[in-house]
């Protein structure tokens, strides 16, 4: 069983930046960032597979980037020039990679807020 804690969330201005973390408690094959905002339907935001495949969703693409440190146990997502629209609790998922997205998420986070004005 993977336990995964997100940090990072935090309430920022319209173009701002932030970076999130994740930490797994064991090594992890994929992983991805997810979203969901009030009264929407959770978001697959970005995903990296072992390796090194990734996918962005194209509302995030050229503002997001994924990565990972320390055998995949920790994954960030960098994010930058934040608009209103990307408000949303941020979830972290492990699992495995496919075809096609989203993949094969197990595990999941309990998530971190974050809130863009």
């Amino acid at each position: 069983h993977v336990q995964l804690v997100e940090s990072g969330g935090d309430s920022v201005q319209v173009g701002g930046s932030l970076r999130l973390s994740c930490t797994s408690s064991t090594v992890t094959y994929a992983v991805g960032w997810f979203r969901q905002a009030p009264g929407q339907e959770r978001e697959g935001v970005a995903g990296l597979c072992r390796g090194g495949r990734t996918y962005y969703a194209d509302s995030v693409k050229g503002r997001f980037t994924i990565s990972q440190e320390n055998d995949m146990r920790t994954i960030f997502l960098q994010m930058d020039n934040l608009k209103p629209e990307d408000t949303g609790h941020y979830y972290c998922a492990a699992g495995f990679c496919g075809d096609k997205w989203p993949w094969d998420f197990r595990f999941w986070g309990q998530g971190t807020q974050v809130t863009v004005s």
